[in-house]
């Protein structure tokens, strides 16, 4: 299911997976494999994704809205 988010969102960038590989540095044939489903990418990876295609992730329930600018994160 995440594939298909992720290639929406290229594709709504109107950019082909070699460029989004060249914005992101991930190589191409790895972002196949998201938007096909063959392997899962981490969340780190989904976002980086996400903001080269002008987006960004949003976590919503009637309360709160948690986005990825408004999460602190710790390093690992």
């Amino acid at each position: 299911m995440i594939g298909l988010f992720l290639k929406t969102m290229r594709k709504s960038k109107n950019i082909t997976q070699k460029e989004l590989s060249e914005l992101t540095k991930i190589p191409q044939n790895t972002i196949s494999q998201y938007e096909t489903g063959t392997i899962q990418p981490i969340f780190e990876t989904i976002n980086k994704i996400a903001v080269a295609c002008g987006y960004k992730i949003v976590f919503e329930n009637n309360n709160t809205k948690l986005t990825t600018d408004n999460i602190e994160r710790k390093a690992l």
